[in-house]
């Protein structure tokens, strides 16, 4: 059972979900299943499907703080953080600038390069790229991504000029700026952090070539391992790598760091999440259960931060 002083503590939460981006079928499940929990909490929450003129609604609530659940771009990219912070209303996560610089995973991947911690080599694709001459550097085999969305929209893989030319394509749908990164064939994992805790790390074993948007919330093929599998000293490594991942970034609260192993072995970051999913196959939840956190307390935890 909650504790009734601790959520009196909280005062009145709105939860911002669904919203109107790529990601919002996803947002709505992380909403439904946040609300539920705050609902068995005692929370006094208002569940508000974000929609364009939540601004001009938003201050009607009365709210005393925001747990924000919309993922991708206008919840996720510092926009709604930084509305919130004219308006005076404290939310969950990570700041404006943290929330910008996670989303766009260029500048992220360049300042990880300059302060040096491992990343993948990329390269910025562009409609007149020398296309033969990208595959060659990236190892023949690459990953393409648009630079500013999450859940793997418009990611592709490509081992040829054309595939590679075609992956941009289908990428720059999503965005102006798309990389492509060597295509990593080594493990998965992902690590979340919940304050100055860093939660087990999760490795991911998806069917399909890689994990994809259907593998990521509703292929019941895909497998997950909490605890990893690694041993106490590599689990360290990764731990660390993703608290210094995380802070670099200027990060908060809570949030997921995703890492893969390159086919020299290494350990390389691949994006800071800011606003992880909380569905049925999310990989916070899964972790936060191997520390002993239920989903409530987890949820508890996620709006604590935020005082």
């Amino acid at each position: 059972m909650s504790n009734p002083s601790a959520m009196s503590k909280l005062g009145r939460v709105g939860l911002l979900y669904g919203g109107t981006s790529s990601e919002r079928e996803i947002s709505l499940m992380s909403g439904y299943a946040v609300h539920k929990a705050m609902l068995s909490l005692g929370i006094d929450v208002v569940a508000i499907d974000a929609d364009e003129n939540l601004l001009q609604t938003l201050p009607s609530h009365n709210l005393d703080r925001v747990f924000i659940a919309l993922h991708g771009p206008g919840g996720e990219d510092g926009t709604l953080q930084g509305a919130l912070e004219y308006l005076g209303i404290p939310y969950t996560g990570s700041g404006v600038l943290a929330s910008a610089l996670a989303m766009d995973k260029l500048r992220c991947k360049q300042m990880w390069q300059g302060i040096g911690l491992p990343t993948a080599d990329f390269a910025v694709l562009e409609e007149e790229s020398n296309w033969p001459d990208i595959m060659q550097r990236l190892g023949g085999k690459a990953m393409v991504k648009p630079a500013c969305e999450g859940s793997s929209i418009g990611m592709s893989p490509a081992e040829t000029e054309q595939q590679l030319q075609q992956a941009w394509a289908e990428a720059s749908r999503f965005g102006a700026t798309v990389i492509a990164e060597p295509l990593m064939e080594g493990e998965e994992y992902t690590v979340a952090i919940l304050g100055d805790q860093v939660l087990p790390s999760v490795r991911i074993q998806a069917s399909a070539v890689f994990y994809d948007y259907q593998a990521k919330y509703f292929s019941d093929e895909t497998q997950y391992f909490c605890p990893s599998g690694l041993s106490d000293e590599l689990e360290t490594e990764l731990r660390t790598l993703c608290m210094n991942a995380f802070r670099s970034v200027g990060c908060s609260g809570w949030g997921r760091v995703d890492v893969m192993v390159d086919n020299q072995g290494k350990f390389q970051l691949l994006e800071v999440n800011t606003v992880p999913g909380m569905t049925g196959h999310s990989l916070v939840p899964m972790a936060a259960e191997a520390a002993g956190l239920k989903f409530e307390q987890l949820v508890q935890a996620i709006l604590e931060e935020s005082i």
